[in-house]
């Protein structure tokens, strides 16, 4: 990204999207939850996964929150990129484009490479930990925590890093077949 500025994402514009969408359809929000399921119908078969509750969705109506990987469940659902819901961000350029995925896999953020290339970065340009969270906005354990996560961290943080980096979110996003 060539704009320095941190951009915040919009997950009340994310949900206003599936809103959309799913009133455009005439879907209820199971239906809706199914559909983004059924996205990886053959991996979640074999895996034996439990699916993505309505109220992971419906409850970005309140709280303006949701994980990192959920996200990638609703943004390949609508076809749009991650910086398509940074607020006043250009958005929809070929370089942002997730990767094509399959039913027989999962778009999943790579947060180790992610922690890597931050970490890198951070050193490189002489930051502790609490001076690089107090540019992101978060607690330095948010990002530290990163090096072992097992399954997300907020999109709203994760955005964040991307933009710090000065990379699409799509360079740490993978097609996972596990």
């Amino acid at each position: 990204m060539t704009d320095q500025r941190i951009r915040a994402f919009d997950t009340r514009a994310l949900y206003s999207a599936l809103d959309g969408r799913r009133t455009e359809l005439g879907l209820s929000w199971p239906r809706v939850a199914d559909e983004l399921w059924e996205l990886s119908s053959e991996l979640n078969a074999r895996r034996r996964d439990h699916p993505i509750s309505p109220s992971t969705l419906t409850n970005m109506a309140t709280n303006p929150r949701t994980s990192c990987q959920h996200a990638l469940f609703m943004l390949r659902w609508l076809g749009r990129t991650p910086e398509s819901f940074l607020i006043g961000a250009p958005g929809e350029e070929a370089r942002f484009a997730l990767p094509e995925a399959g039913r027989d896999r999962r778009l999943r953020w790579a947060l180790k490479p992610m922690y890597v290339a931050m970490d890198e970065k951070r050193r490189a340009e002489g930051l502790t930990w609490s001076d690089l969270a107090a540019i992101l906005r978060c607690t330095s354990n948010q990002l530290t925590g990163l090096r072992t996560a097992k399954f997300a961290t907020g999109m709203d943080l994760a955005m964040r890093i991307v933009q710090w980096l000065g990379r699409p979110a799509a360079d740490f996003v993978y097609t996972a077949i596990w």
